[in-house]
């Protein structure tokens, strides 16, 4: 067998676009690396990439900028991100469980999760508590029913088609509660309204709510996990209170563009592993009623089809559509 000069010609450029590769990935990063968050301050997901971000700058040895892009229930920015180029320097830190809902809520997405982006790992898991303002006359799940099926109750949606929302969808159907869904642009506005009296009934993050149960400005009725919080242990779950095996909550995770190295990938998996699983983040975090969760890059994908199926479900029988 021979080989002519362009067979050789293109195997040279061939190793030399390897190795081109190798040494961009080995000289990661070289510049600051920016976390795209995609909702406003003061949410879950901006919680825990505030509490990542200088670790990881100590980590990587380079400045890394956390940057809030809110809008379209965390599409604006997923977008953002799903559209970089795969370098490595442009990061996405969501909520995982809401990114799988998209594809079934929006008619119009202008990009694939499933295709654009990839796992990094996961990092925390939040569930929803189920809270009410102090005001509403029901100390449990059974009476919020009972009571709304005599009186006008405004649910506060952190975002119309988010996780919260379809939690609420799914425990009104399950329960047989009644109310009306007053959809917000973010967690923190669905929270102050619910803490000012203007809507009654709020499902979100414990991380992000638990806060404000702890000074009696909201009064929580359940927790959406299949067991108790220790953090708050007198609280029952909702499945104890009869809807059997209802659970959700909010799932932390970082992403990056489909084409991003994975070396890159792997770099960025084992240091915030490290990071997330320090006895100081785990307990600030565990504080707040958060649970450090942490995934390999496949398996993060693999929760990510999971919960992409599990909420198709609820959003088909909600029959929840949005351009």
């Amino acid at each position: 067998m021979t080989l002519n000069r362009r067979d050789l010609v293109l195997g040279a450029v061939g190793v030399s676009l390897l190795a081109s590769a190798a040494h961009a990935a080995d000289a990661w990063p070289s510049k600051p690396v920016r976390i795209v968050v995609p909702y406003p301050p003061g949410g879950s997901s901006d919680i825990i990439a505030r509490a990542i971000s200088q670790p990881l700058s100590e980590a990587l040895k380079q400045s890394v900028i956390v940057e809030n892009r809110a809008g379209a229930n965390g599409n604006l920015g997923a977008d953002l991100v799903a559209k970089a180029p795969g370098d490595g320097y442009t990061l996405l830190l969501c909520d995982v469980g809401a990114l799988a809902i998209s594809p079934s809520v929006y008619t119009k997405l202008s990009f694939d999760p499933s295709k654009d982006l990839r796992g990094v790992t996961m990092l925390a898991y939040s569930p929803h508590l189920l809270v009410v303002h102090p005001s509403v006359q029901a100390s449990s799940l059974k009476e919020l029913v009972a009571l709304s099926k005599k009186a006008d109750l405004n649910f506060a949606v952190t975002a119309t088609g988010s996780a919260p929302h379809l939690a609420g969808v799914a425990l009104e159907r399950a329960s047989g509660a009644r109310w009306q869904y007053v959809p917000y642009k973010g967690g923190v506005q669905a929270i102050q309204d619910t803490v000012g009296g203007q809507t009654q009934v709020l499902m979100n993050g414990m991380l992000a709510t638990l806060p404000h149960v702890q000074s009696g400005k909201l009064k929580v009725l359940g927790v959406s996990k299949s067991t108790r919080m220790p953090l708050i242990g007198d609280v029952p779950t909702i499945a104890e209170q009869g809807v059997a095996g209802f659970e959700s909550g909010t799932w932390q995770g970082l992403l990056a563009p489909r084409g991003t190295p994975d070396a890159v990938i792997q770099r960025l998996n084992k240091e915030l592993v490290a990071i997330i699983r320090s006895a100081d983040i785990r307990s600030r975090l565990a504080g707040q009623g958060a649970e450090v969760v942490t995934m390999t890059p496949a398996e993060q994908e693999q929760f990510f089809n999971k919960e992409r199926a599990r909420w198709a479900k609820v959003v088909d029988a909600a029959q929840i559509k949005l351009d």
